[in-house]
């Protein structure tokens, strides 16, 4: 079932918890800057699926956004904080999935330490936009899709691997618990 790592001579599984996860998490998210938000509901427009810009991954792991207070998203979250995250950073390295909660706020610090001028297109009004919620997503779960090493030596490995007619592969993946 699994024919493709049982062929790697290369440890290419490696589940993190604690401080090393909250660093992947922190690393691959913001590599990819955006991720696909879902929410527990079916019946919204997007099917509780849409795409969301991070503002931040702190610290411990947390990870930021702004929404508006009357959209699909904000209304799913008041009735099941439960959330996945997507995250892609590239077409072949940088994948994250997260499960975890998110918790909404009006902070006006918040908003204002994540205002630009860009996102004045989703609130016409500016910084001061009453409209404008602060979400924090608190990952418990995950699994990442990475290479050791970055992209040119995946490619190189790749490469070689075709050339040879052998499962050469950068790759990197593993279980993610905070």
């Amino acid at each position: 079932m699994d024919s493709i790592n049982q062929n790697q001579e290369e440890q290419n599984r490696k589940h993190l918890a604690g401080s090393p996860a909250i660093d992947k998490v922190k690393e691959l998210a913001e590599t990819s800057k955006t991720c696909f938000f879902s929410t527990q509901s079916q019946n919204s427009p997007s099917q509780g699926t849409r795409p969301m810009s991070v503002q931040e991954v702190d610290e411990a792991g947390n990870i930021w956004f702004l929404m508006s207070n009357d959209s699909h998203t904000y209304q799913e979250l008041q009735v099941d904080p439960t959330v996945k995250l997507y995250f892609q950073g590239s077409a072949h390295s940088d994948f994250l999935y997260l499960e975890g909660t998110a918790k909404s706020s009006s902070d006006r610090n918040k908003i204002k330490e994540y205002w630009s001028p860009l996102l004045k297109t989703w609130f016409t009004e500016g910084e001061d936009d009453p409209r404008i919620a602060v979400v924090s997503f608190t990952p418990s779960s995950g699994y990442y899709w990475d290479n050791k090493n970055g992209n040119a030596i995946a490619a190189i490995k790749m490469a070689a691997g075709a050339v040879l007619g052998k499962t050469i592969d950068d790759s990197i993946e593993g279980k993610i618990n905070i």
